[in-house]
């Protein structure tokens, strides 16, 4: 099974007012999805943020990039995504969900929602009773097959800046109560902290992705029953750069960030996956 995961895209509105914005975010953008959703794969993820302010307009031009390719896209949604309207009409918009789960022949995948609703003060997470339950049941039904999560925000102090104000699910919830009842590997992807970082607590890995105007690329997740390999591909694309600095100069609610890129570390990782094997007395060892 492979995946292909975008992290923060922050596809915004031209404002022709200044002079070649037009021209690079088309070019910017043309090429980073190109490449995106050219690359072979089961599922193609964002991870929320896909677009910078939510409005009608940018979600149905960037649908349009997207649905150009006969490919499954998965939208998570991000804060961003939610400033300009209610969420029901966002989903509308793209024909997505809110949260759901897929089970495959080699892992469960989980798509959570922790965006909260046009809130222009609190762009930190949230993750409702109702959806922490169901969560809860996920955990529980994926039993010892990989259970891959994708959510816009970290968990609160796993990846880089994921301890900071705002830059995690409220640290006032408590997922490990359900992570911790995971038995065998878990993997949470995320965005939102526009930093590349992969840390490791106890059976779960996390694995968080830069935002895409500071580092142009994506993450590649291959999985086989031995292993699950986490591989990054930058899009460079000749002048490629001097357009997402042009885009950097204008934008509203974007901030540039110089340390996105992490290190080897911080991009890609190889996971063995543990087998169950039967003893001669039926005991699980």
């Amino acid at each position: 099974m492979k995946l292909v995961l975008m992290g923060d895209l922050h596809y915004h509105e031209s404002d022709e007012a200044f002079p070649g914005w037009l021209e690079a975010r088309a070019v910017f953008y043309q090429t980073l999805l190109g490449q995106f959703m050219d690359e072979d794969g089961e599922f193609h993820i964002s991870l929320g943020d896909l677009t910078n302010f939510g409005s009608s307009v940018e979600l149905r031009e960037v649908y349009e990039y997207l649905r150009r390719s006969d490919r499954t896209f998965i939208h998570v949604l991000g804060n961003h995504d939610l400033y300009a309207q209610p969420r029901r009409d966002v989903l509308e918009i793209t024909g997505g969900q809110r949260y759901q789960a897929i089970m495959t022949d080699k892992a469960m995948l989980v798509f959570l929602d922790t965006a909260k609703e046009m809130d222009f003060e609190d762009w930190g997470g949230w993750v409702d009773e109702e959806q922490l339950e169901w969560l809860e049941r996920m955990v529980k039904a994926s039993g010892t097959k990989p259970l891959l999560v994708f959510g816009h925000h970290p968990v609160y102090n796993t990846t880089k800046r994921s301890e900071t104000d705002k830059g995690s699910i409220d640290p006032s919830i408590d997922m490990w109560r359900i992570l911790n009842q995971k038995e065998g590997t878990g993997i949470y992807f995320n965005g939102h902290t526009h930093v590349d970082s992969i840390a490791h607590q106890g059976n779960w890995v996390f694995v968080q992705l830069s935002a895409c105007l500071d580092q142009p690329g994506f993450r590649v997740v291959d999985m086989d029953g031995e292993e699950i390999r986490i591989s990054a591909v930058d899009v460079a694309d000749g002048g490629f750069a001097d357009h997402a600095a042009t885009l950097h100069r204008h934008m509203k609610y974007f901030t540039p960030n110089p340390d996105a890129r992490g290190s080897a570390a911080d991009r890609e990782l190889i996971i063995p996956l543990r087998r169950t094997v039967q003893s001669p007395l039926g005991q699980k060892r």
